[in-house]
């Protein structure tokens, strides 16, 4: 390890032990069965970019899993649930939304933020009915990962860097951002309604229709279905999956198919974990990702967990072009204070048909994300 990332990386740590955890979210219940619940989560990070030319260094919220607060009421009637779910990120500065120009606004909330506004009746029969600002069927699709390396690694490369630019080889800043070249093609958050069936056997099969009704002046229509599989009691293996496909209109842009999905696999005994992810849009790209894992006890506090994973992805911002990335990351939980330390390097790397040339740059994030 160089000297320069060395130097990031001991004050990245510094940051990582700085959360501590001040109160804890209760749940209070009625004489009918219903129940109010509030939670929430702070996830402050340090991050280091060298864009091959300079370093920035920021405290940014951690856009992995950025800090949220939110509330969960529930409601019994008979064998069904009526429930209700309040969500909002507290919007400090995202660790994908500072670049070379800006260092963003500390805290800058607004309605975009808000998660979740959502309205859920689960029956004993027929599965869930949901209706509200929410997850769409396909939001979480390529996000099936048992390496516990999460906070500081997975498929969304661009959460801890993608809003800098790239420099060409003269040093100059490129109109391509990292997340420009990093798509994920994962469902969104909107306004929609939603079905998920019972499970069968492992199996939950998703639809939904949404809008985004939080965007000023938006007529974006989406449409989406998605099967998930979950089985933790695989002999001494534990499986995650899930597939979705997305239809999106909009006028003035033009409409578009997504079909995204990601498979985990967690051999209990050892703590070896692979996941791999893939997706593709009809009008432009298309990238592969795979993680390989490994979690161990090694100390009292919690379980430690280490990965190595790399992304390639082609044709996203012009034809014939190319984005890569690998990366390292750890994440140390202590379990008596409901956190999570984690550090985590990046690299990545882009290359189209033009005749520029693109410097490589390289991340490193340090956090902690405490639960409550």
């Amino acid at each position: 390890m160089s000297t320069k990332i060395a130097l990031r990386s001991s004050a990245a740590l510094a940051v990582a032990l700085v959360a501590a955890p001040a109160f804890a979210g209760p749940t209070y219940t009625n004489d009918n069965g219903g129940s109010f619940r509030w939670y929430g989560q702070f996830n402050p990070s340090f991050q280091s970019f060298d864009d091959g030319v300079e370093d920035y260094n920021r405290v940014v919220d951690n856009s992995s899993s950025n800090s949220r607060v939110g509330f969960w009421l529930e409601q019994a009637f008979g064998q069904n649930t009526l429930r209700f779910n309040f969500e909002t990120a507290f919007s400090f500065r995202s660790s994908d939304g500072t670049n070379q120009n800006t260092k963003g606004d500390v805290i800058s909330w607004s309605r975009t933020n808000i998660r979740h506004v959502d309205f859920q009746f689960e029956t004993a029969n027929f599965g869930t009915f949901s209706a509200g600002q929410g997850s769409m069927a396909s939001d979480g699709v390529t996000g099936m990962d048992l390496s516990g390396t999460g906070l500081g690694a997975n498929a969304s490369i661009a959460d801890i860097g993608g809003g800098f630019f790239f420099r060409d080889s003269a040093g100059a800043l490129t109109g391509v951002t990292v997340g420009d070249v990093s798509a994920t093609y994962d469902g969104p958050r909107l306004g929609r309604i939603r079905y998920d069936s019972k499970n069968y056997a492992g199996f939950t099969f998703s639809a939904s229709y949404g809008t985004d009704i939080l965007a000023a002046n938006n007529d974006r229509e989406t449409y989406d279905i998605a099967v998930r599989y979950a089985n933790d009691e695989m002999g001494a293996f534990a499986v995650d999956a899930a597939l979705g496909a997305a239809w999106t209109e909009q006028t003035g842009t033009q409409d578009r198919r997504d079909i995204s999905g990601s498979f985990a696999v967690l051999h209990k005994d050892s703590g070896i974990s692979l996941a791999v992810a893939a997706g593709d849009r009809d009008i432009a790209g298309n990238y592969a990702y795979a993680k390989l894992g490994y979690t161990a006890d090694l100390i009292a506090a919690g379980s430690t967990s280490f990965s190595v994973d790399y992304y390639d992805g082609s044709d996203q911002v012009t034809t014939g072009d190319s984005s890569e990335s690998w990366g390292i990351a750890a994440v140390q939980k202590i379990d008596r204070l409901n956190l999570e330390t984690y550090l985590a390097y990046r690299d990545y790397s882009y290359a189209d048909t033009s005749a520029t040339t693109y410097q490589d740059a390289n991340v490193i994030l340090a956090g902690a994300r405490w639960k409550f």
